[in-house]
């Protein structure tokens, strides 16, 4: 599957239609750190006109005076602040939401405050949903891992990605099963994104990459994954810590079911894990050696650090526990924290 993926996951390419306008949306909570580089990038975006929208989430930093600074030197950039969280609704989502509301654009571009457009990314993006009729565009950027804690974790998300997802997100896995996205790269079609209902249709999700991408699908519209490397990067996490607790946020909309985890559990550990407890069986070794070079494969391809690829079975067994310990916490009723707000879990599907 890994090898398919690799040669199935295309590039985005061709020309913006006509009159297409991006709408760079950023949702920003307490991102002094990252916002004045996101909107620097961003704003040097060539090949369709664009607008910026930030949407200041509550900030306690310096978040909103940054971007009002270059608002002010660019006509083009907006600075909108989030009305009070509704009940039932998460940070993320709501705030994705009311962007999507004030924007003028075509195309919604949705990506993170820690992300890094590359010029051409927005053009190349609305090129492509218009040159293959797509109501979805995504791609996971190019992921910047600076520490021992971030390589044994980020990593996981193109293993999962371009390992066990059949097709890898391609438009023609049409089957909103099949459906994929990063929510850190997002660019959704105007039309179709307010026919179903935009991020509105699901306020409780933490996963709302994937959730949009599902809702288009069942409505009948086309999405797909692309190479995301050559359109963005991304530093996602500063350490293990915070890496643990991300991933941990999202972990039961996605794996971390009561049916779901103990077969991702097998599909994970059989190949990856349980040959080092079976050494130095000659089939145990052979299962290695196809493990890292599916590893290897894959890194290379997505431009990640080299010196993560050693780290592969850490990395395994951390995306399992991570896995696990959401799983556990749900069970006690423990909600899921980020940003000093708490969530509850949603049962996905």
């Amino acid at each position: 599957m890994t090898a398919a993926n690799l040669v199935l996951l295309g590039r985005a390419a061709g020309a913006p239609a006509p009159g297409a306008l991006v709408s760079v949306l950023i949702p920003a909570r307490d991102e002094a750190a990252n916002i004045g580089a996101c909107l620097d990038a961003a704003l040097a975006s060539a090949g369709v006109p664009i607008e910026v929208l930030v949407m200041d989430d509550g900030s306690t930093d310096g978040t909103a005076r940054i971007v009002e600074a270059r608002a002010a030197a660019d006509p083009r950039l907006r600075l909108l602040q989030a009305p009070p969280l509704p009940p039932g609704w998460t940070g993320k989502v709501h705030a994705c939401a009311r962007l999507a509301e004030a924007a003028r654009g075509t195309h919604f571009l949705f990506i993170d405050a820690d992300v890094r457009l590359a010029p051409d990314a927005a053009a190349r993006m609305a090129g492509h949903a218009a040159a293959n009729g797509l109501a979805l565009v995504s791609g996971v950027p190019r992921q910047r891992i600076g520490s021992l804690g971030e390589g044994v974790t980020v990593p996981a998300i193109n293993l999962m990605m371009l390992g066990y997802l059949p097709g890898a997100g391609r438009a023609f896995t049409n089957h909103p099963a099949m459906a994929a996205a990063c929510g850190q790269l997002l660019m959704a079609e105007r039309g179709a994104y307010e026919a179903v209902g935009g991020h509105a249709a699901f306020p409780r999700r933490l996963h709302d990459a994937l959730a949009l991408s599902r809702n288009l699908r069942e409505a009948g519209h086309r999405t797909e994954v692309v190479d995301g490397s050559p359109l963005a990067d991304c530093r996602m996490y500063s350490g293990f810590a915070e890496a643990w607790a991300g991933f941990a946020k999202n972990a039961r909309e996605g794996m971390a079911t009561p049916l779901g985890l103990p077969v991702w559990t097998v599909l994970l550990g059989a190949p990856h894990l349980l040959p080092w407890l079976l050494l130095p069986s000659p089939w145990a070794i052979a299962a290695l050696i196809l493990s890292f070079l599916t590893r290897a494969a894959i890194t290379l391809r997505v431009r990640e650090p080299l010196w993560t690829i050693p780290l592969h079975p850490v990395t395994v067994a951390v995306a399992l526990a991570i896995q696990w310990t959401a799983l556990i916490r749900s069970a006690l009723g423990r909600p899921a924290g980020w940003k000093g707000r708490a969530y509850q879990p949603v049962d996905v599907p």
